[in-house]
């Protein structure tokens, strides 16, 4: 019989996709590869900053913490979007004159990041600049039978419970269109596992029907009118920059850089 943990973690199959940290948790249990992702905009910056040959350390929102641990692994701290230096606009990270080592902390992806690094041995940020080269990089480097857990992070409202935000569903769809086109993700009956669950299917459903008008539904999705209302429609422009990025990102010794 299967259990309701099973069904939530969508066995058997080998390509799945969940929202926040309690979904990621159930999908990337036995994962081989967590994707996390966060369009607006904590993986396009690792994205932006790992294209520039920086490492950058996940950390988790609002944490006491942050400036030690900051200067324990000589990295820049970034502080809030407006504040004259590194922060969640990916547009401060391209035109920073300097880029080595940077701790971005964030409510959503970073977080997820952070604590999912506990319990799978791969992460990989995620967004719609790298999605295609990293699905190019599993295909190339892991084997075909891995498990893969794709995760968008999603956003929070005021009470703090998780808003689905669709970018994210867009960004997460992207890399599961590029494992198809790589040819993962397929039936495998001699160890059992199935090909990607509805829920990923949905995902890479949705990216499709986006990619005509990206930029549009970037900027008219609750979560970019929120960024351009308060000033930062450069984030949503690097944000669409769709497969222009150049590096893949994955978590090793606590921090994104490339393989």
């Amino acid at each position: 019989m299967t259990t309701a943990a099973a069904v939530h973690r969508q066995l058997p199959f080998a390509v799945r996709f969940e929202w926040g940290l309690d979904g990621g948790r159930a999908i990337a249990s036995g994962a081989d590869l967590a994707v996390v992702v966060d369009v607006l905009s904590f993986t396009t910056c690792v994205s932006v900053a790992v294209d520039r040959g920086a490492v950058v350390f996940p950390y988790p929102w609002k944490d006491a913490g942050a400036e030690d641990f900051a200067k324990h692994h000589g990295a820049r701290l970034a502080g809030t979007r407006g504040g004259g230096g590194l922060s969640l606009a990916p547009s401060s990270l391209r035109d920073a004159r300097a880029l080595n080592r940077v701790v971005l902390p964030s409510p959503n992806g970073s977080s997820i990041a952070y604590e999912l690094a506990r319990e799978v041995p791969i992460i990989a940020a995620v967004s719609l600049r790298n999605a295609a080269v990293t699905a190019d990089w599993v295909a190339a480097e892991l084997p075909p039978e891995a498990v893969v857990a794709v995760i968008a992070a999603g956003e929070r409202w005021p009470g703090g419970s998780l808003r689905p935000a669709v970018e994210d569903q867009i960004g997460a769809g992207a890399f599961i269109a590029g494992l198809a086109a790589a040819g993962r993700g397929g039936f495998t009956p001699e160890d059992g596992k199935e090909g990607f669950s509805p829920e990923a299917e949905a995902a890479m459903a949705v990216f499709n029907a986006s990619e005509p008008r990206l930029r549009d539904a970037l900027e008219e999705c609750s979560s970019g009118r929120e960024l351009i209302g308060a000033g930062y429609p450069d984030d949503i422009e690097i944000a669409a920059e769709l497969d222009a990025g150049i590096a893949v990102a994955l978590l090793r010794d606590g921090a994104f850089r490339r393989p």
